[in-house]
């Protein structure tokens, strides 16, 4: 079996970017060993395109994936969208040697109004196949919300049974969150993945004070959110048994992830999760 490439999602780099810039990033992510990235939360600026182009040339690090929304997250949302955008977008995989666009989420727009839905999901599909055209392929990113039942089927089920050309960026720590097995799920996807996210899924300490009893409704609230985002193997998923299902159903890039370091810094947190990957056997990987 061949192997797959691991590599970074630059939105956990978003404030490293803005500090040291594109090309100094991206030469610390080669350092660290890192071979390819997607790029999200990064200003697609000429300057900022220019120089990923650059630094991908002289560090050797694969653009694998572009981000883009469908369409505007809501009215006067920042950032490019493939409705308003999508010759630029084009031109910036071709600059890039970029053949994969991801939607990062559904639109809040349409989250829980199944007819809404069925709209994003029937324009997305036709986005696929415009964009196949240009010999890029549309990838739909996973989070909790897609374990949404409708009238007794998952809404990410709802999306893979009305599509045929889009594909899916499952979320290992997203699916663990909604309550279903990733292995599973990813297993499920066979053949309609290509991209998936790797973050852990940790139980942090609960700190008790008895303030906290004086309102219930807060306590429970904080009882009930100690989970976080966590560095590779600092939580408690199968890190393994994910990438193995991954490379069994069709994934080329395995993205390293975290939404929240919580003070930490990123690079430390990226050594911390390369490091765990390399002990699982993965270093020809990078």
């Amino acid at each position: 079996m061949t192997k797959g490439k691991i590599g970074v999602q630059m939105m956990m780099l978003k404030k490293k970017v803005e500090e040291l810039g594109v090309y100094e990033t991206m030469r610390k992510l080669h350092e660290l060993g890192f071979g390819a990235v997607e790029v999200s939360q990064i200003p697609m600026t000429e300057e900022n395109v220019a120089d990923l182009k650059r630094a991908s040339a002289d560090f050797n690090i694969k653009i694998a994936a572009l981000s883009a929304a469908l369409e505007p997250m809501f009215e006067n949302a920042p950032g490019e969208a493939l409705s308003t955008h999508f010759e630029k977008i084009v031109n910036d995989c071709k600059t890039l040697d970029c053949n994969f666009v991801r939607i990062g989420m559904l639109p809040f727009t349409v989250m829980g109004d199944k007819e809404k839905i069925m709209g994003f999901i029937e324009r997305a599909e036709e986005m696929a196949h415009r964009l196949a055209e240009h010999g890029i392929e549309l990838y739909y990113h996973t989070h909790h919300v897609e374990f949404e039942k409708y009238d007794g089927v998952y809404l990410l089920d709802l999306i893979k049974q009305n599509t045929t050309k889009l594909g899916f960026e499952l979320d290992v720590h997203w699916i663990q969150r909604a309550g279903e097995n990733p292995v599973k799920i990813i297993r499920e996807y066979k053949d309609r993945i290509s991209l998936l996210h790797l973050k852990d899924y940790r139980i942090t300490k609960f700190e008790f004070n008895p303030d906290d009893m004086k309102d219930m409704a807060g306590f429970m609230n904080k009882f009930s959110n100690i989970i976080q985002f966590a560095e590779l193997g600092e939580g408690n998923m199968d890190i393994a048994a994910m990438i193995e299902a991954g490379k069994e159903s069709g994934v080329q890039y395995f993205l390293i992830e975290q939404d929240d370091t919580y003070g930490r810094d990123p690079f430390e947190c990226l050594e911390v999760s390369a490091q765990h990957l390399r002990k699982l056997g993965y270093s020809d990987w990078f």
